[in-house]
């Protein structure tokens, strides 16, 4: 079965704390249900104090994005800019001379290719 959320993605939160925020999906972790996305869920992160090769000191508090369950996260219509359910049909393209059926991803809401 194909993804139904992939990168790339324009996604909407829909629970949670970040709750309507809107997002790009930077990475998928499809074995563990999760997705990372861009400017959601930011979690406060201390990393140990060390040294690069200049002579700086690396380390702190710095706030990153952490990994949220894919079932909080809708995708977003790109007609009426709304969380949308996704689907999946089949069409046949011919290439060459050959046919071949392909899976394309729409959005249910409207009806446009994703």
């Amino acid at each position: 079965m194909g993804a139904k959320i992939k990168k790339g993605d324009l996604v909407q939160v829909i629970s949670g704390g970040d709750r309507g925020k809107q997002g790009k999906v930077l990475k998928v972790f499809p074995a563990a249900q999760r997705v990372l996305v861009e400017g959601v869920n930011r979690v406060t992160k201390h990393t140990k104090a060390g040294q690069t090769e200049s002579g700086s000191t690396t380390g702190g508090i710095e706030v990153v994005e952490a990994p949220m369950h894919v079932s909080n996260v809708a995708v977003v219509d790109p007609e009426t800019k709304k969380p949308t359910r996704v689907g999946f049909r089949e069409e046949t393209v011919e290439k060459n001379g050959v046919s071949k059926t392909v899976r394309i991803r729409y959005a249910k809401a409207s009806g446009k290719d994703l």
